[in-house]
């Protein structure tokens, strides 16, 4: 078995398994295959190294089993800690006191979801100069089913009827509403 590394000139990642042109001292070779982990996959930029298996020693039939790229790599990371990175410096971190997503000055999507709860403890804080939601909002969820429209349009439409007005300078306070907004 012969163990070598390489450097990634091109890839290719439409078939079923990723292929890699890499080059050694040596030579240069195309369409060698990439294994990954289950569950996980990424397209490796130009110049990142990689560790090549040749098994008996055959070149011809090698199998790339381990990658990095140095220029991006996140470093810094504490024993126990995981990140997944990318070479624009965005990255989702699990440490000890939680999760850190770095989006980087880029949007983050959530897709395809039937629903997403967050459950937090201490609160749920959005920093931000406004946050939009194209639906209706419900607060005290649990227990309240009216929406913030709904109770738009209640204040909109009531009145206050006025007793007692008179002209001039005086002043009056009205009365309460007769329907509460719930």
């Amino acid at each position: 078995m012969t163990v070598t590394m390489a450097k990634v000139t091109a890839s290719s990642d439409g078939g079923a398994v990723q292929s890699l042109q890499t080059q050694t001292p040596m030579e240069v070779k195309g369409d060698t295959p990439r294994l990954m982990e289950f569950g996980f996959s990424s397209g490796l930029p130009a110049g990142a190294d990689v560790v090549v298996l040749c098994p008996n020693g055959d070149r011809s039939n090698a199998i790339v089993i381990a990658s990095g790229h140095a220029a991006s790599r996140h470093s810094g990371l504490n024993p126990g800690e995981t990140v997944i990175f990318n070479q624009w410096g965005q990255y989702i971190k699990l440490t000890e006191d939680g999760i850190e997503v770095q989006a980087n000055g880029k949007t983050v999507d959530v897709k395809q979801a039937t629903q997403v709860n967050i459950e937090a403890s201490e609160g749920a804080t959005v920093k931000g100069p406004f946050l939009k939601c194209s639906g209706d909002v419900i607060d005290n969820c649990d227990s309240n089913t009216t929406t913030l429209k709904q109770l738009r349009e209640a204040f909109n439409q009531h009145n206050h009827r006025v007793k007692g007005v008179k002209s001039g300078g005086d002043e009056v306070t009205s009365d309460q509403p007769g329907d509460p907004v719930q």
